[in-house]
C-alpha cells in the first residue's frame, strides 16, 4: 500500500516538473521577444510550482518511511529510490518504481538544460542592455584621465554624449 502512495507521489512530482518544463519553454520565447510582463507571470507560476514540489517531496519522504516500516525497516529520510529497489522482491513493483524514477530524472535533466539555456539568454540580454546604455551615455573612460583643472576642455575634447549622465 505504501509503495502505491510512493509511486503516486513520484508521478505527481513528474507532472509538476513537466509543467515547469513547459513554463521554461514559454520563458525562452518570452526572453527572446523581451516580453517582461509575461516573464513575471511565468516566474510567479514557477514559484508556486516550486512550493508544490517541496510539499510533494515531503510526501515522498513520508511514503518512503511508511514503506520501510511496512517491510520491517527503520525509516530513514536518506533512503533513495535505488535503495528501495533492493528491498522490493516483486518484479512488477520494482519495474514500476524504476520506471517512475527514470521518467522523473529525465524530466529534471531536460528542465535543468533548458534553465541553463534561459540563464544564458538572460545574461546575453543584460550584456546587450549594458552595451546599449554605454553607447547612449558614453564611456566614463574620459573622466578617468587626468586633465589640468585650469585648462578648459576644447569642444573637440569634450565627450560626445546623447544624454548627460550627471543630470
Amino acid at each position: 500500500m505504501s509503495l502505491e502512495a510512493l509511486l503516486q507521489t513520484m508521478a505527481e512530482l513528474n507532472d509538476v516538473h513537466n509543467t515547469l518544463l513547459d513554463l521554461a519553454e514559454r520563458k525562452k520565447h518570452v526572453i527572446i521577444h523581451n516580453e517582461v510582463e509575461q516573464l513575471m507571470q511565468i516566474v510567479n507560476k514557477e514559484n508556486k510550482l516550486l512550493k508544490r514540489i517541496g510539499e510533494l517531496d515531503q510526501q515522498r519522504l513520508e511514503a518512503t518511511g511508511a514503506f520501510l516500516m511496512e517491510k520491517g525497516y527503520k525509516p530513514n529520510p536518506r533512503v533513495t529510490v535505488s535503495d528501495l529497489t533492493k528491498i522490493i522482491f516483486n518484479m512488477d513493483e520494482k519495474k514500476q518504481l524504476i520506471d517512475e524514477q527514470k521518467q522523473l530524472l529525465a524530466t529534471i535533466r531536460k528542465l535543468r538544460e533548458l534553465n541553463q539555456f534561459n540563464q544564458q539568454l538572460t545574461e546575453h540580454s543584460l550584456k546587450y542592455i549594458n552595451y546599449s546604455l554605454d553607447l547612449l551615455a558614453g564611456s566614463s573612460d574620459d573622466e578617468v584621465i587626468y586633465h589640468n583643472p585650469h585648462q578648459q576642455l576644447s569642444s573637440s575634447m569634450k565627450p560626445n554624449r546623447l544624454f548627460d549622465t550627471k543630470a
